[in-house]
Order: structure tokens, then sequence, then C-alpha cells
């Protein structure tokens, strides 16, 4: 095991991989930006680097400040998080160029996965079922509509590049389809420096179910159970659970397996997760996209497996064996991504917080970003913390998400807990069968229109 490491990231998810390397007995480095130097993973480190102003292009995507801080501190490895340079190829050969231990996937798996047209042809040719569509970038709008007419309406159109729901949306006819189209475009080109963009087939009432996928040094790759993400704003995930409420043990049986022959045909390594849309009513699944890094869900995959999935990533990426035998599932967990936005609108909602106050008890985790007295900027995303709930079972841990929401207290930038409370509230979220339109239902105006 190497003896110290550098985390490549901010908030809650750099505290989170702060908590298990001290838990090790490796030494934490933080990088932040002038913006962070309050927030509780800064004063958790064992060490910590001013490596930029808050604009987040001059630090946290500042590859070579963030390399120049591992050289100074003699950081043996690097752990990048899930954002911001998490998934980028170019920064993990650079981190390997520099003789540092890269705690992801071989970078070349994760190039073969950023691009969502090579990804669907290479989960296709391993067997992996893929939703009707393209095969290559659509490159104009006419070609979109032929290809939109052979598919067959509705169709989802989605830049070929990036992640989060970027502009992605759904076409029911000819008209809607141009526009997605040149919206699409323009998000690809704008953000993501290429304007490919990709067409298939929009499943209607679909759930989103992720699977954790560990790929082992011995190039063993396992499964560690499923999580719906379902419950999105704007395709951003906003809840979780595990095991999915949707899913028949036949379905969850063959959606493990294909994820698996998914992580061995790419020669995965390390944590990922492989996306699918479920068809509940055909109960048949598609391959999505795949994650190349730890998801900001995996706390719920820990409180039913009982696996530090951290500590696992680190003893991949040094060469050494899981810490684990068996991975049974066992009860129920659910998270919240409680953010600092407008419980209506979703904005986001910045200033100092006067009150935090979190709750406590049993079954309940709190992966926290932010304390009394420190400041959300406009600069980053608006994820506070995650709070997780674990109970014996689904309707165990719905009592506790409840207890545990109505007991978080967060006073000066609006928060989204009104909604989290608003949601539990819901029959089709409490009944378990809700899909991926329910946000759209409860704030039609937050939503792309379908």
């Amino acid at each position: 095991m190497f003896e110290s490491v550098l985390v490549a990231n901010r908030g809650e998810i750099a505290g989170r991989i702060v908590h298990t390397a001290r838990a090790l007995g490796v030494k934490a480095i933080a990088v932040h930006s002038g913006a962070d130097a309050d927030l509780p993973f800064v004063a958790e480190a064992d060490e910590a680097v001013l490596i930029g102003p808050a604009d987040p292009v001059r630090s946290y995507l500042n590859v070579p400040a963030i390399l120049e801080a591992a050289h100074r501190t003699n950081a043996q490895a690097v752990h990048p998080g899930h954002g911001f340079l998490a998934e980028d190829a170019d920064f993990a050969r650079a981190v390997a160029g520099r003789g540092l231990v890269w705690i992801g996937p071989p970078p070349l798996a994760a190039a073969r996965m950023s691009d969502k047209i090579n990804a669907r042809n290479l989960m296709k040719e391993a067997g992996v079922p893929v939703a009707p569509g393209v095969w290559e970038p659509v490159p104009d709008a006419d070609t979109a509509a032929e290809e939109a007419e052979r598919i067959g309406y509705p169709v989802m159109v989605k830049p070929a590049a990036g992640g989060g729901g970027i502009g992605l949306a759904a076409a029911r006819d000819e008209p809607g389809l141009r526009a997605a189209y040149a919206t699409a475009r323009a998000h690809a080109e704008r953000l993501l420096g290429h304007g490919d963009v990709l067409l298939e087939r929009y499943v209607e009432g679909a759930r989103h179910v992720d699977v954790q996928i560990l790929g082992l040094a011995d190039g063993t790759v396992v499964a560690l159970g499923e999580r719906d993400c379902s419950l999105q704003r704007r395709h951003q995930k906003i809840a979780a659970e595990t095991p999915s409420p949707g899913i028949l043990p036949g379905l969850r049986e063959r959606m493990l397996a294909a994820a698996v022959r998914a992580g061995e045909a790419i020669g995965y390594r390390g944590a990922g997760t492989v996306e699918f849309l479920v068809d509940p009513a055909a109960q048949e699944f598609y391959f999505l996209e795949m994650s190349t890094r730890l998801p900001a869900e995996h706390p719920i995959t820990e409180l039913v497996t009982g696996i530090d999935l951290v500590e696992q990533q680190f003893r991949i990426a040094a060469g050494e064996p899981v810490s684990f035998t068996d991975a049974s599932p066992h009860g129920h967990a659910i998270e919240f991504r409680v953010l600092a936005e407008d419980p209506q609108q979703f904005r986001p909602s910045t200033g100092e917080i006067t009150v935090w106050e979190e709750p406590v008890g049993d079954g309940i985790r709190i992966d926290a970003g932010y304390a009394e007295g420190t400041t959300v900027t406009p600069h980053y995303d608006s994820l506070l913390a995650t709070l997780c709930v674990h109970g014996d079972d689904r309707a165990h841990a719905l009592r506790r998400a409840r207890a545990a929401v109505d007991a978080f207290h967060i006073e000066g930038p609006r928060t989204n807990l009104a909604f989290l409370s608003e949601l539990l509230d819901r029959p089709e979220f409490a009944d378990g069968t809700y899909n991926t339109e329910i946000v759209g239902r409860m704030r039609p105006h937050s939503s792309i229109a379908r």
C-alpha cells in the first residue's frame, strides 16, 4: 500500500476519501481553492495545499497545479473523487506519467467509455442489451429525422460525450427532434469541444438503475448490487436507493451479469458504475452509459454490503486483494442529496451557513461538505451533503428517512430539504412505483419537456 494520497477534489467526496485514507494509516493530502479554505475537508486532511483561486479552471481543473502539489508534498497516489477530472483519461495518464499511483480505471477504459456512441458499439459486441439507435454520429438534422423514423418515436437526443444530462432531450415528433438536435449539438460544441450527437429509443416510464462494479487487481470483475437512481431533476440524480423496488429477481440477475460483462469487455479496474434504463412493464433493460469513477451514490451500497468502496479502490490501485469475501446485501438503504437550491425552482442558492444541525441516530449516515460558519459560493455545484439511511427493509428505511429529513436543519442558503420532505409524502415514492418522470410531475417547470 502507498503511504500518502493526494485527493484531487473538494467538498463531501474529498472528506469521504480523507476519512478512509486516515483509517488505513495513509497520509491524506487535500488540495483546495481560495474559496474553499475553510471547508471541513481541508481541516480534516493531514496536509492541505492551495492550488488556485475560486474559478475551477484555475484550481480543481488545473492539472499542472495539482501535479505540482503532488510533487511538493511527496504524494505517492492521486484519488480524483467524482466530477472535475475524475473521468479525464489525459489526467490519469499525466498522473501515471509522474510515477504516481492512479486510483481509478485504466485511462484507456475511461477513454473508451467517454464517447457514448463508441460505448454503445462496445457494449453491443459484449452482449450487453442496447436500445435501438444509431451506431455512428448523426451529422445533421435531416439525417437525424431519417434515423428517428427508422428508430421510431419517441427518441432521446444527446451529445455523444459528457455526462450529467447536458444537452439531453426527448423528442416525440420531427419538429421536436429538430429542436432537440440543435440544442444537443450546440451544447456539445460549446461545452465538450465537438458536436457529435446520437439518437436512441426513448423508454417511456423508465427507471434509471445503476450497477456498482469493482474491477479487481487480478482482472476479475464483480457486481455489488444495483441502485435505483430514477429520482432526478434535469437528468441529475437527487435520490437513490438499494435494492431497486422496481426490479424482480430474474431481471436483477440478468442486469448484474450484463454489468460484469461490460466491465470485462474493457478491462476495467477499480470502482465504476454501469447505468441502465429499465422498462418496468416489459422487465427489460438497456445500457445507458458507464461512469468510470466512484459514484456519488456509493454510500448506500456500502451500507447494505458493509464494504468500504474507497478502501477497495486503494487496495486495487496498489495491486492488493480486496478485503471482503462476501458482498451479499442486507436490508435497504436510501440516499438523498441535500442541495443548496430553491426547493421550488431548483435554482442554486448561496451564502453563509448560519445553522447546521445534522440528524443523529441508528442507521443514519451523513457525508457533509459544509458546516456551520462556512459559505456556499456560486463557483461549484450545489451539493451540501449526502444524507443516507439504512433499515431492515424498505419500510424501515423510509421511516428513518422521514425522521432524518425532518431533523436536518440548515439556515442561510435555501436548501431542497422541503422538497425531500414533499417527496417522502408522494404515494408513488412511498410504494416504490415511481420512475424518471416523478419530478416532472411534482415540478413541471423544472424538467426538460418530454
